[in-house]
């Protein structure tokens, strides 16, 4: 197990869910793990790998060779970032020919990718690289909840290049939940997208996925919901009302993020994995 990551953080975490980027290093430095921060390592490209193939992979290129700079497999917390910057980093690894093509680009800002790191989601690094027995063995204040795992797409999929967990029944963010003593439930239609991908096309279809989903969460009785991926989160947490208002409909669902809820196991106060700023109200007294 390496106990030194770069640490990438992503565009929407800072700007819109920093409690999310707080809770993180909060555990990681409770399980002994560095995070290097990464700065100016800017956007990891997403967005434009469906209108240009080598602006995408210039960028991803340009992060990944900051952490191979460092000698440290790459850590992400957004799904998104996750499954942008792994399918580069592999594609680049493969293809020698677009690797050359990349690193031309790349000789402007004398910058080269090599090949010679992982990247890694947050809850890889906790599930394969740290373990449930080392986590367990942080838990000071296990945590009687029942909760509801949202898993998100890119975290698993594509899975035929993620190759990570089961994409049909995962099972390693259920048992890091169970891991702080809280129950992890099945609910109705548990893989089901957030809807996040659909909003800049369609609110009124994405606002209805989000309800769905919420609406599963509710009839199965669940305390509060857990998510691993920052805009997961903004549909589930900070467009809950929003939605209620467009649906006619009352969820109340607390949306924590999974490094909040470790967190309050380890014995961190509410404010120091930043409940506060959770936007559905979560009353501490539910983790004792």
């Amino acid at each position: 197990m390496s106990d030194r990551y770069a640490y990438f953080i992503g565009c929407t975490t800072p700007f819109r869910v920093s409690n999310y980027d707080l809770s993180t290093r909060r555990v990681m430095e409770k399980l002994g793990i560095e995070l290097v921060d990464m700065n100016d390592a800017g956007c990891c490209g997403l967005y434009y790998e469906v209108i240009n193939e080598l602006t995408y992979l210039s960028m991803a290129a340009r992060i990944l060779s900051m952490a191979e700079d460092e000698k440290l497999d790459l850590m992400v917390i957004c799904n998104g970032c996750n499954g942008s910057l792994f399918r580069a980093n592999r594609k680049l690894k493969e293809n020698p020919e677009l690797k050359d093509e990349v690193n031309q680009v790349l000789a402007d800002i004398d910058r080269e990718f090599k090949g010679t790191i992982e990247v890694k989601h947050y809850v890889k690094v906790l599930w394969e690289d740290v373990g449930m027995e080392r986590i367990r063995e942080e838990v000071s204040n296990p945590l009687d909840v029942k909760v509801a795992v949202h898993y998100g797409c890119h975290l698993l999929r594509p899975s035929e290049e993620m190759r990570f967990d089961n994409p049909q029944e995962p099972v390693s963010l259920d048992e890091l939940v169970e891991a702080t003593g809280a129950s992890s439930i099945d609910y109705l239609e548990k893989s089901l997208c957030c809807g996040g991908y659909v909003l800049a096309a369609n609110q009124d279809i994405a606002y209805k996925m989000t309800g769905r989903k919420l609406r599963n969460v509710k009839n199965a009785k669940a305390d509060v919901m857990i998510t691993a991926c920052p805009f997961c989160n903004v549909m589930y947490d900070t467009n809950q009302k929003s939605i209620e208002r467009e649906l006619r409909e009352e969820f109340r669902i607390p949306v924590l993020h999974y490094p909040q809820l470790l967190g309050l196991s380890m014995g961190y106060s509410p404010r120091e994995v930043g409940l506060e700023q959770n936007r559905v109200r979560v009353d501490p007294g539910i983790f004792g």
